[in-house]
């Protein structure tokens, strides 16, 4: 396991795999995961590049500070990664949260990323009374209740029945996290919005829907394709984690978006 130390000195945990003299490829989380839920996409991205995973702060092995994060601190949280690792420019590939720190990194360090991978993303998600509550939930009861309705709302029921054994790993994970660190990550999503600045995104971007999210349906993602020129998407048939639910054709897309030919 290495950890890297952030610009407010914050220890991070990371993983890097694939081919060391490949480019770079970073991976993001979403909000109550770590890196290991990038684990059905590790063969396919580490024959093309240098793969780096990342728990973002307040998840898996990082620390967890005190205080409600930003979306701009998790951003800056990728930039000093990356400065550690002496990296000026990698793809980058975010899952909800993992999404909205990449449209974050997009706006505001767009020649750092060579192409970003949104999946399941939203540049604003309210309501924040919504949001409230669940963090009250979590420091009243802990974390079991939302990692139980998080498999409700992260996977269709058909998935939920065909694969129990994958739905158990990810709710247990949910449940390891620190809630200190879950709760002031949940602020960050909570205070977020994005919608004003959507167009400052230069780099090519792929956006992936769930044509069954509850979270971050597509209604939600079309704010980010209408307003970023050039940008695509795909649909596949799934609920919120899509790169869980459909990772063969999670897996192709994004391979056909990163390596295809400038």
């Amino acid at each position: 396991m290495s950890k890297f130390q952030t610009s407010d000195g914050i220890a991070i945990r990371y993983e890097e795999s694939g081919r060391a003299d490949g480019p770079v490829l970073i991976f993001s989380n979403s909000l109550g995961t770590d890196l290991r839920l990038w684990n059905a996409q590790l063969q396919s991205a580490d024959a093309h590049f240098r793969v780096i995973r990342y728990d973002q702060r307040g998840h898996g092995e990082s620390e967890s500070p005190e205080g409600d994060y930003t979306i701009e601190r998790l951003g800056a949280d990728v930039l000093d990664l990356m400065d550690a690792l002496g990296i000026s420019q990698a793809s980058y590939v975010g899952i909800s949260m993992g999404a909205m720190t990449g449209l974050w990194l997009g706006m505001n360090h767009p020649r750092r990323f060579t192409r970003l991978v949104l999946a399941s993303v939203s540049p604003f998600l309210p309501p924040k009374e919504d949001w409230d509550e669940r963090i009250q939930t979590i420091r009243d009861e802990g974390l079991e209740p939302i990692a139980d309705s998080n498999m409700e709302r992260w996977f269709t029921p058909e998935f939920r029945q065909a694969q129990p054994e994958i739905v158990a790993r990810l709710h247990d994970m949910v449940a390891a996290n620190d809630p200190v660190g879950y709760c002031n990550a949940a602020g960050a999503l909570r205070d977020m919005d994005l919608r004003d600045k959507l167009g400052l995104v230069e780099s090519p971007v792929m956006v992936l829907i769930g044509d069954r999210d509850p979270v971050t349906p597509a209604k939600m993602a079309e704010q980010v394709l209408q307003r970023i020129p050039g940008s695509q998407s795909r649909t596949l048939q799934a609920a919120h984690l899509l790169n869980v639910e459909q990772p063969e054709a999670f897996n192709k897309a994004v391979m056909d978006f990163l390596t295809q030919s400038e």
